[in-house]
């Protein structure tokens, strides 16, 4: 029998861990790539197989014995039948009919109106000297775009806030269900509302109506699964990558420096960003299809297993001198948005709304700075970030 090692205990406690998993995740990397572990509280704790480094986890992400269906399956009460829980042939289906609509045109189309979503919170913001930059900019940006995008009318921010970090970073079993049956909710009625109206050239109602040549089309089951995946995912990762961004930044003035110095290095701060500290810690579970032994290591059939993105992401046989952060390193090959069949459907938009956002905020607010401590990091092992970030300039 494996030991199963409790993260909370191997990090002096659950804070320390959720902080700064990296040299947990280096000491276990040391001892091999696949280990049995119990994850931090607070919240629901799980036992269950996590694989590190960067080789394990990028064989891991196509290994077809790793399924993302429970084997127990799941009915419509879940918020599921979306492409975080499909295999083939079903995910092939799936993704086919949602990349008819969520097009790259239709995410580069976005950027005037991202820029001009970031330049009013800009505005708002700057006259204050200083701000909780979560608060401020990356917590509504990306709210206010998704919501546009997929026709959401006048979402209140507040309460999708505590539904959204309920689902991703869940403080308890029960908080976790409620914010589940609150967006079921939520999501019928809205996409009822857009049955019955006249037909609008937001993305959902065009997943309403899209039909593929054969013609299929989505389940009412399905659109409900396909507008929480891009409504959470397409929110909570922007606003992690935009906070974690400006928090490395920050942490690192020679690299800020350059940056400001030379902003044609952007788009590669972006990426070195998504790769020292990404927005997504490990990838969603997937599931033991049958008894799979993995460098000497058995996973037993049906185990819950976790690929460590972030920790491939940090991985020095892959990345010289992983713990650096630099702006001018050559990031290729990071798993920031996984890699296979469930590569992010979104990562074009969050590119797009990190760079708008991160080149603005370094225009407008020149002498930007860290103003205290961050507050308390999101629980949990899916998403990566900070509940507050207080900057001034």
């Amino acid at each position: 029998m494996a030991e199963i090692v409790d993260l909370g205990e191997y990090a002096d406690g659950a804070a320390a861990f959720y902080a700064d998993p990296y040299p947990v995740y280096e000491r276990l990397r040391a001892r091999g790539p696949v280990h049995q572990v119990r994850t931090p509280g607070p919240g629901p704790r799980e036992e269950l197989w996590l694989i590190v480094g960067h080789e394990a986890a990028r064989a891991a992400f196509t290994d077809p014995r790793l399924v993302k269906s429970p084997p127990w399956g799941m009915d419509d009460s879940d918020m599921g039948h979306h492409l975080l829980f499909a295999d083939p042939p079903q995910h092939g289906r799936l993704r086919s009919l949602v990349t008819r609509e969520f097009t790259p045109g239709r995410v580069a189309a976005l950027a005037p109106r991202i820029q001009k979503i970031t330049d009013e919170l800009l505005d708002a913001m700057v006259p204050q000297g200083s701000a909780d930059l979560v608060e401020a900019l990356a917590f509504p940006l990306p709210f206010v775009v998704i919501c546009e995008l997929l026709g959401v009318p006048d979402l209140d921010r507040e309460r999708f806030r505590r539904m959204s970090t309920q689902v991703v970073a869940p403080t308890s079993t029960d908080e976790e269900a409620a914010a589940f049956v609150e967006l079921t909710q939520f999501f019928e009625e809205l996409i009822e509302d857009k049955r019955c109206t006249a037909p609008s050239d937001d993305l959902l109602s065009a997943l309403i109506r899209t039909t593929a040549q054969d013609g299929d089309r989505l389940s009412r089951s399905e659109l409900r699964g396909m507008a929480f995946l891009l409504l959470i995912a397409g929110h909570e990762t922007t606003v992690n990558l935009i906070g974690n961004g400006v928090r490395a930044l920050l942490a690192h003035p020679d690299q800020l420096a350059a940056l400001r110095a030379d902003m044609s290095l952007l788009d590669g701060a972006v990426e070195e960003m998504l790769r020292y500290d990404g927005p997504v810690e490990t990838a969603t579970h997937r599931f033991a299809a049958e008894r799979i032994e993995m460098a000497g290591t058995v996973i037993p059939q049906g185990a819950p297993v976790l690929i460590g993105i972030g920790n491939a992401d940090r991985d020095p046989e892959r990345f010289p001198a992983p713990d650096r952060f630099d702006i001018r390193r050559e990031p290729r090959g990071h798993l920031a948005f996984g890699h296979g069949i469930h590569y992010c459907l979104g990562a074009p938009l969050a590119r797009l709304e990190g760079r708008i956002a991160l080149g603005s905020l370094l225009e407008r607010c020149p002498g930007l700075v860290l103003d205290g401590k961050p507050d308390t990091w999101l629980p949990g092992m899916l998403m990566r970030g900070v509940r507050t970030l207080r900057v001034r300039w």
